[in-house]
């Protein structure tokens, strides 16, 4: 009988060690924008995973990436985006995936925190162009 080949990239494990995480455990907690807070899980050329918290009355510049997907995923409150100059509103267990080149930003316009969670694949470092 013939081996089969696994032809898919592997994420290495959080920390070398694989296994359950929490926030606290995190790569790196990092600050954007207006005071808003993010956290990475998973950070590698292929794929990075985040946590996001946007406080009340944020957004995010306009800008895209020229190889990187996004998918967002809303945990708490809603989050307005703007994708090629139309608005879409994600509420919670909503989301959304923004394909390269297209021109994006994400507002909170709400009275509550937004807290989403992010992954793009393959990783945005070096790949954002702001408008």
């Amino acid at each position: 009988m013939e081996a089969v080949s696994n032809t898919f990239n592997q994420v290495p494990p959080l920390g070398g060690g694989g296994g359950v995480f929490s926030k606290s455990e995190c790569i790196a907690h990092y600050t954007w924008g207006d005071d808003c807070h993010g956290w990475t899980f998973v950070d590698t050329e292929a794929l990075s995973v985040k946590q996001e918290l946007m406080p009340p009355d944020t957004a995010e510049q306009l800008h895209y990436h020229e190889k990187a997907s996004q998918v967002f995923f809303i945990l708490k409150g809603r989050a307005l985006f703007t994708i090629d100059g139309v608005e879409t509103e994600l509420r919670e267990q909503q989301g959304m995936e923004i394909l390269p080149g297209r021109k994006h930003m994400i507002d909170n316009r709400q009275q509550a925190d937004l807290e989403f969670i992010l992954y793009s694949y393959p990783s945005t470092k070096n790949d954002r162009v702001n408008c």
